[in-house]
């Protein structure tokens, strides 16, 4: 069946997008032939000119994350618009289908994914056939709003001001619900109060009581249900609204038309205690969602509001928002950096801990890079603005973690698969029991109770204890605590599904150089010959390669200046591709290679050995001759980070399989790679072959992670199955790579790993206590139990349960801040 037949018209949809790096035509025809090989998609046109393309397809079949990858893997880039907007208004997993489905209706949209969690909804759109105030219309059309807030202070006063609305009503309908309970106590047990009075009036005085829980504590609920059904959904609010009804209307009809139903019984109680402890858990879970949020907010209460520039040689101060590149501006000691910068003038000691999680503070002097919302700790700075706004890594690194935690985890398709059918069958199971019990349970089983009250208990209890916000709640609000716990500790993870891959990672494959190595040549070894000491021969190498470019000489030349002076020499002559000539105090200097020595006369006889030892062990030696002598050899090497052999042992404690990939030669990999640990070496692959190295790893059927500085390793990290981006700094905008580590810490590979395994734990535990607490729970507020044990649920301890259940979900993820991965612990940081 072709594309074309598959395709129906009412399902077709038309999509563009930008697409970058086209130079002929030849490309826009490989663009199109990548499109149209597409399954579902039906045609495909590319526009040299106007660098765009435009697609048919069936959004059923393909997406535009695969239309994307597809124009990707030809070679080309994509430019898809995203946004990112905060709704009020959703309570469960339906909620957030119905903005997603309220989005999708619009003609240019993408993809739609909304977070009960952040209430946030990500939109990838074309903005040339849907514009940002209709997709925000979408969604209050769906019953929700949009916060029209600019500002993250601005949308957390809103936040703030709905949890006192909600606090507010929780005490009005405690301040009745209580008194509701007490008096229909008093009413069962005749020996309180006035017996007379109370059952005479006593219908009446809990209506009067009960009615203003009812719709005013309980007005959301309604206002949810109709937003639902009008969606032609059904939510968590149906349920409560239903069920509550259901209670307050039979009792009603019992106290203002007693001849219409011959029972007594009233459920005032019910109905108000059930409002009450619904809207106490939707207050729990609201503050424990703050805390699980509290990582993003400590970031974004980093960015300073105002900065002290120098504006024509005063010092004035202005907003934030009224940074331009180039504004010096002037940092006193306590106070934050405002934004990204280089150090033009003072030193200090700054504070970065927050941002990329090194513990202790970093100098800075003239010409030092710092970042907005630092911490400046002891002297007076002057820094020019470099960064301001969006582009600052502050900024950076928000949106990243945003984005991770709005992003869905594939473990959380089970969960909104659930989710769509969960209400509606709870409904259903409901009333079935409700039938049961009237026709044939209270029979059967003699109950003793009128069949219509009992019925009704029943049909009330399935209603109120199911909880599709537990099953809503579980994965988001573990990826919200787990990602931003990254953050914390300047590890970002772009996805929760990058999050999720990691902890079941099989093979980690570390480039050498500047990963595993500090790719920095070091002097690690001088050997003294002739009489000559080690101290001694350093300073005399050093004057030598002085004016050396060369990276082995520039080694020899800081290690020197690390330990003094280093002096000019009285003459210099570079030998291209044999080493250095120079005339140091009056003696004839040659630094360089034996083919050097020999070339001027000098016996290298003593100085075999000592080179042949330091090349056994991977160092690069270099011979050093004075006045016609061999005088010494010096060893460099790029050696290995001090971070290497702790983050190898650990993986390997791990079980995961640990391999260095390098285009060194097979001697000198191995060399390094016997210092950490490492058996399995790849040596002598070329930069373009390290992408096919991986890809024949994952042949194996193991899951892969490639550790690279994110630009050479490109190809290698976007070939892996989690691309890990390592000592990438301040530029956290790094294109390759699920996860980038803002320090250069082989350790905290390792503690990514650990965080993901802990937070996909957590993720696991509250996907298990939710099914199995509905499992439970709805047969149990059903009557399963009533024949053996005579166990009947009541409604109020139904609600109580059900409040606590999404709240217990919350709590667990929360528990997540409190982790701190085994090597960070083990290291005593």
């Amino acid at each position: 069946m072709s594309d074309e037949e598959k395709v129906t018209p009412d399902r077709r949809k038309r999509a563009s997008f930008g697409v970058t790096g086209m130079t002929c035509a030849t490309c826009a025809g490989t663009i199109t032939e990548a499109l149209e090989g597409l399954e579902g998609v039906r045609k495909a046109e590319v526009n040299l000119v106007t660098e765009k393309a435009t697609v048919e397809y069936d959004p059923g079949t393909v997406s535009i994350e695969k239309m994307s990858k597809a124009v990707k893997d030809a070679g080309y880039g994509v430019i898809v618009n995203e946004t990112t907007l905060s709704v009020t208004g959703m309570t469960c997993a339906s909620c957030t289908g119905s903005v997603e489905e309220g989005i999708m209706t619009l003609d240019g949209v993408f993809s739609a994914i909304a977070n009960l969690a952040t209430e946030k909804v990500t939109v990838k759109y074309d903005p040339q056939k849907v514009r940002l105030g209709q997709i925000k219309q979408a969604i209050r059309d769906s019953g929700y709003d949009v916060l029209d807030a600019t500002t993250v202070d601005a949308e957390r006063d809103l936040r703030q001001k709905e949890m006192l609305r909600q606090k507010r009503l929780l005490y009005f309908a405690l301040a009745l619900a209580v008194p509701t309970m007490v008096l229909m106590l008093s009413m069962m047990f005749t020996s309180l109060g006035d017996v007379h009075f109370l059952m005479e009036n006593g219908n009446y005085i809990l209506f009067a009581m009960t009615a203003p829980v009812q719709f005013i504590a309980g007005y959301q609920f309604y206002i949810g249900t109709y937003k639902a059904l009008r969606n032609r959904r059904a939510n968590m609010d149906t349920l409560i609204a239903v069920g509550t009804s259901a209670a307050f209307f039979y009792s009603v009809v019992v106290t203002f038309l007693p001849e219409a139903i011959p029972f007594e019984d009233v459920y005032y109680d019910s109905a108000a205690m059930i409002i009450a402890l619904i809207l106490f858990g939707k207050y729990l879970e609201a503050k424990a969602k703050g805390r699980t949020s509290e990582a993003i907010k400590k970031l974004i209460d980093l960015q300073a509001k105002t900065a002290v520039i120098i504006k024509d040689g005063k010092e004035v101060e202005v907003s934030y928002d009224d940074l331009d590149v180039n504004d010096v501006m002037v940092v006193r000691p306590g106070d934050k950096i405002p934004t990204d910068g280089s150090v033009v003038e003072g030193h200090s000691e700054v504070d970065e801990s927050l941002i990329t999680g090194e513990s202790l503070p970093v100098h800075k002097e003239e010409g030092s890079d710092v970042i907005g919302g630092a911490i400046n700790k002891n002297g007076l700075l002057k820094v020019r603005a470099t960064k301001v706004g969006s582009d600052t890594a502050l900024a950076q690194i928000i949106r990243l973690v945003e984005n991770a935690q709005t992003s869905k985890a594939p473990i959380q398709r089970l969960a909104d698969k659930v989710a769509s059918v969960f209400v509606p069958a709870v409904i259903l199971i409901a009333s079935l029991a409700f039938l049961f019990w009237y026709f044939l349970g209270t029979s059967y089983f003699n109950v003793e109770e009128a069949h219509f009250p009992f019925s009704l208990t029943i049909f009330i209890s399935v209603l109120v204890i199911a909880c599709p916000c537990a099953l809503g709640l579980a994965t988001p609000t573990a990826i919200m605590v787990g990602t931003g716990k990254g953050a914390e500790m300047g590890i970002l993870i772009k996805s929760s599904e990058a999050l999720e891959v990691t902890g079941r990672i099989q093979v980690i494959v570390f480039d050498k150089t500047g990963t595993l190595t500090k790719g920095e040549l070091e002097v690690t070894d001088v050997i003294g010959l002739s009489g000559y000491r080690p101290e001694q021969l350093l300073p005399i190498a050093a004057v030598a390669e002085k004016g050396s470019e060369h990276p082995i000489g520039q080694a020899m030349v800081h290690k020197a200046e690390s330990l003094g002076n280093v002096l000019d020499a009285e003459s210099f002559e570079n030998v291209p591709g044999k080493g250095v000539k120079a005339i140091v105090d009056g003696h004839r200097v040659l630094v360089g290679s034996r083919k050097l020595l020999e070339q001027e006369n000098v016996d290298t006889g003593p100085a075999i050995d000592a080179q042949k030892g330091l090349e056994e062990k991977g160092r690069s030696a270099m011979l050093i001759a004075i006045d016609g002598k061999a005088a010494g050899v010096v060893g460099v090497a790029d050696v290995v980070k001090e971070s290497a052999l702790k983050a190898v042992s650990e993986l390997r404690r791990m079980g995961i399989e640990v391999v260095m990939m390098t285009g060194d030669n097979r001697r000198t990999a191995e060399v390094i790679a016997s210092q950490v640990g490492i058996d399995r070496v790849l040596a002598e692959v070329l930069p373009e072959d390290k992408a096919k190295e991986v890809a024949k790893l994952q042949s194996e059927g193991r899951i892969v992670a490639m550790v690279g500085d994110g630009v050479n390793d490109a190809p290698a990290l976007a070939q892996a199955n989690v691309g890990i981006a390592i000592g990438s700094g301040t530029d956290v905008a790094i294109e390759t790579g699920e996860i980038v580590l803002i320090r250069n810490d082989l350790t905290d590979v390792v503690a990514a790993i650990q965080l993901s395994k802990r937070t996909m734990q957590k993720i696991r535990q509250n996907l298990f206590w939710a099914f199995a607490y509905n499992s439970a729970g709805i047969p149990i507020a059903a009557g399963i139990l009533f024949p053996p044990f005579g166990i009947l649920l009541s409604p109020i301890i139904a609600a109580g349960a059900m409040a606590m259940s999404s709240v217990s979900v919350v709590s667990n993820a929360a528990l997540l801040k409190r982790y701190v991965p085994e090597i960070k612990r083990k290291g005593g940081e």
